[in-house]
């Protein structure tokens, strides 16, 4: 399409809308594959206080329950979508975010640490839609906490091996 020059919506309207739908698209491609990534059969225990994900929470929000709290609440908000914790690289925060659809409210240039997928697909076989709040808890229960961390230590590294003693 490029070669023969037609990108102009009344020549070839096909390209517009390929190129429109892209962010939707890949967006729903890449938040997928971080949504499923994260988690394992059975879960793993939460954060333990000295770990990174579990400074950062405390460092951005006063501590860990009030990140989850925040992040539970997001996902709850009406509406399809993701409820994503992201960090961000300017200053090391987490912060909770809902993105409708796939690409409408992601952060410039923040990166996705936890992303929880609220569509009804994603818990429509085991829960009804207004049983949201069971499937939230059946996902924090299933997350694996190592995969976070991991993402967390290599997307801020000042994390990495945090202990009490040792956070920046």
């Amino acid at each position: 399409m490029l070669r023969d020059g037609k990108v102009d919506q009344e020549e070839m309207p096909a390209y517009s809308e390929l190129t429109r739908r892209l962010g939707f698209e890949y967006n729903g491609m890449v938040l997928h594959e971080d949504y499923f990534e994260s988690l394992v059969c059975n879960g793993s225990e939460e954060p333990k206080a000295n770990s990174g994900f579990h400074q950062a929470a405390e460092d951005s929000f006063g501590s860990y329950e009030l990140w989850k709290t925040d992040f539970i609440g997001v996902g709850k908000m009406r509406g399809v979508g993701w409820a994503i914790c992201y960090l961000n690289p300017s200053n090391g925060r987490l912060s909770n975010h809902w993105v409708t659809l796939h690409e409408t409210g992601n952060i410039a240039g923040f990166v996705p640490v936890l992303v929880m997928d609220v569509w009804e697909h994603a818990f429509i076989l085991d829960y009804q839609p207004s049983q949201r709040a069971s499937y939230i808890e059946a996902f924090i229960s299933n997350v694996n906490w190592s995969i976070i961390e991991e993402r967390l230590n290599v997307r801020a590294p000042h994390y990495a091996g945090a202990s009490s003693s040792t956070r920046g």
